[in-house]
């Protein structure tokens, strides 16, 4: 018979993940916010970026324009300002934080005027 050729193994060394993305906990979040503004008529489309250093959502008013808010994952952050950044229409960033729902404060309580409303 052929011989086996063993798999190569690069060491001890931890290779970086070549695309960042949400896990499904986080994703249901975003995604339970996402479908609560557009039930309230704000939202209506939205786009995903997974990229080598971040993980993006936008959130949209109408398809036609810039995102009202875009939600980042970037875990280069995690030790120094947090992985997660809540940037506003005009880039401004709104909130960082070390976790999701700490981040999205700022968009529920939008929700909960917009209700109010």
């Amino acid at each position: 018979m052929g011989e086996i050729t063993p798999f190569p193994r690069s060491g001890l060394r931890i290779t970086p993940p070549s695309q960042i993305g949400f896990d499904r906990r986080e994703l249901s979040r975003i995604m339970d916010l996402y479908g609560r503004m557009v039930s309230a008529g704000h939202w209506r489309d939205y786009a995903i970026d997974l990229g080598k250093e971040a993980a993006t959502f936008s959130a949209f008013r109408r398809a036609s324009e810039r995102p009202e808010f875009r939600i980042e994952k970037r875990p280069a952050l995690r030790n120094r300002q947090g992985m997660w950044t809540l940037i506003g229409e005009g880039g401004m960033v709104l909130k960082r934080g070390q976790e999701l729902a700490g981040v999205l404060a700022p968009v529920e309580r939008k929700l909960v005027r917009l209700i109010e409303d």
